[in-house]
């Protein structure tokens, strides 16, 4: 089975969250497939926790390096299709990159974002959740 992931996830894996546990079992068996977009999330993800002082650079770089042992294959998204599906949504492009990747891939998708989940279910994609 394949399962469509966002940076929510993989952030809670990589700085172990409490979640992780949880999120570790549900990727068991399954192919993880996520956007390119998701890569520079990660990115921005630690730059905002940077500002917040939240993470020292030698802490995302480790937090990094497990991200690349994740066994992740990445996937094209049609912009037009995302840039619709956020029109019609009222979400963000990024957000509708991930629903526009399950809907193509005819797979579920697992986040920790609930406006996601709320807006992935509404489009009738399949969400697995873990729950905290």
């Amino acid at each position: 089975m394949n399962l469509v992931i966002d940076a929510s996830v993989i952030i809670a894996v990589i700085m172990n969250e409490p979640r992780k546990s949880a999120l570790i079992d549900l990727a068991k068996g399954v192919s993880l497939l996520a956007p390119f977009s998701v890569h520079w999330e990660i990115g921005n993800a630690f730059s905002a926790m940077f500002k917040r002082r939240r993470i020292k650079l030698s802490e995302a770089r480790k937090a990094i390096e497990a991200y690349y042992q994740i066994p992740i294959r990445f996937i094209e998204v049609d912009l037009l299709e995302a840039i619709e599906l956020a029109d019609q949504c009222g979400i963000y492009a990024y957000d509708a990159y991930i629903i526009a990747s399950a809907r193509n891939q005819k797979c579920p998708l697992t986040t920790l974002d609930e406006g996601l989940v709320n807006v992935a279910k509404q489009a009738g994609i399949t969400v697995l959740e873990v729950q905290a």
